[in-house]
């Protein structure tokens, strides 16, 4: 993949052009599966229409309608959607897996990018938990390239114009993306610590670092800090740094350790770091807008592309592919408060934890992110969570994520609901459009 600055500015701040039509990918099959609550059967005549688990069918169908929209005028090649509230589950399969490709399914597997971090964080919390990590601990103990650090005067100053940190880093730091190491939201590029993390590989964007967790850790230790440890905000670098610590405590890779606690007592047999060639037909491709002309253009092949085969590292910020259902099930694993069935994960008090807003209001005026987005939201450990309602679908305590390749996952207590979009378009204004559609749909098809 070839990664412009451009391309970073758009995943970041979702800044590009908007994109023209593109093949009518419409014309792909929609695969529509719906799961009654139980117990639930045909409405009896002059019955409410609204199902057990509080939908109403005919706002259901909007739901589709709008989604279907997007894809028949080219916004993306094709799309799944899945909404699931007390027991049922309404999931929605449209268009096609790529342009003019086979179309889209059900079980169709996806680049979750940034939706990968509330996993990391969990993996996290499960360590904390047998008493292998504490939250306030420093971390290099395990992380020797993280002791000593220097950290800039000022951000827009010479790498070299620097003083000791304060203390340590600790993996609470890690975990609520205040340990100074992060992205710098200033477009274009101009400070020497943003340029220099972009020559390094290590600037988030949609090329992912492709050198091993030693290697990462070593440009990481190359440049200071940002900020003062615990002091503000800045977003990503610590799921990743996240990762490689739980790979040195654990002395396993981290997928291993994700899939041993998490993917496989929860049956997700389609998550992971890369997608095998027994499922790569299961892929879909992976689409940017052309800055010049707006039109879809191929970033990520799904067989021969960089999910195809193993990865240097498992990048605990955004390496996960994933598929509805098994995102669906650590949705559910979270709603219930760490257990889902018969198989306790983590425990209520963890979950509690993670998903309540750590930062402060000075540290949130401290470094911008999305134009608007401290406004409504704070952040937990590796996810968001709603704190002020704005719109439709801000319901306070609500918590998730979003991923840049074009994905979105939250988990609603209040409402009892868990929402999932995936498809395969960067971020740019034409998925924002896309995205606030289908949380306002999904939303307004609550009818109790």
């Amino acid at each position: 993949m070839s990664i412009s600055g451009l391309d970073r500015r758009t995943l970041l701040r979702t800044a590009a052009a908007a994109a023209t039509l593109v093949a009518a990918a419409a014309a792909g099959a929609r695969a529509q599966e719906t799961k009654p609550a139980p117990g639930a059967g045909p409405a009896k005549p002059g019955a409410s229409p609204t199902t057990r688990g509080g939908f109403s069918p005919a706002r259901l169908k909007r739901l589709h309608d709008v989604m279907t929209g997007h894809v028949a005028r080219g916004a993306v090649a094709g799309l799944v959607t899945l909404v699931s509230r007390r027991g049922e589950t309404h999931a929605d399969a449209i268009g096609a897996m790529s342009v003019g490709g086979p179309p889209m399914r059900r079980d169709t597997i996806f680049r979750i990018a940034s939706v990968t971090k509330p996993f990391t964080a969990a993996a996290a919390m499960i360590l904390i938990e047998q008493g292998k990590l504490r939250l306030d601990d420093a971390v290099e103990r395990w992380l020797p390239e993280l002791a000593n650090r220097k950290v800039l005067k000022r951000i827009d100053g010479p790498l070299d114009d620097t003083e000791p940190a304060k203390r340590a880093i600790t993996l609470r730091d890690l975990l609520t993306f205040r340990c100074g190491i992060g992205a710098v939201m200033v477009f274009p590029s101009r400070y020497p610590i943003q340029k220099r993390m972009e020559e390094l590989g290590i600037a988030p964007g949609p090329a992912l670092p492709n050198f091993t967790s030693d290697e990462l850790m070593k440009r990481f230790a190359s440049l200071p800090l940002l900020h003062q440890p615990g002091e503000k905000w800045a977003y990503h670098s610590g799921s990743d740094i996240l990762g490689v610590l739980i790979e040195r405590v654990s002395g396993k890779r981290l997928g291993a350790v994700l899939s041993e606690r998490i993917f496989a007592p929860l049956g997700m047999k389609d998550t992971g770091f890369s997608v095998s060639e027994a499922k790569i037909a299961r892929f879909a491709t992976q689409y940017q807008a052309d800055p010049q002309g707006g039109a879809l253009k191929v970033l990520d092949e799904a067989r021969g592309g960089r999910f195809s085969r193993p990865p240097a590292a498992d990048l605990g910020g955004g390496g996960l592919v994933s598929t509805a259902d098994d995102l669906l099930a650590f949705g559910r694993l979270m709603l219930n408060k760490g257990s889902l069935g018969q198989t306790r994960i983590l425990s209520r008090l963890s979950v509690e934890l993670m998903t309540a807003d750590h930062i402060t209001p000075e540290q949130k005026a401290a470094l911008p992110f999305f134009p608007g987005f401290w406004d409504t939201r704070g952040w937990g450990f590796g996810l968001s969570v709603i704190t002020r309602r704005e719109n439709i679908s801000d319901v306070p305590g609500r918590f998730g994520w979003d991923g840049g390749y074009g994905t979105s996952w939250y988990v609603d207590p209040k409402e009892e609901l868990i929402g999932i979009l995936l498809c395969q378009r960067l971020w740019d204004p034409r998925f924002l459009a896309l995205h606030a559609d289908f949380w306002t749909a999904a939303y307004q098809a609550i009818d109790d």
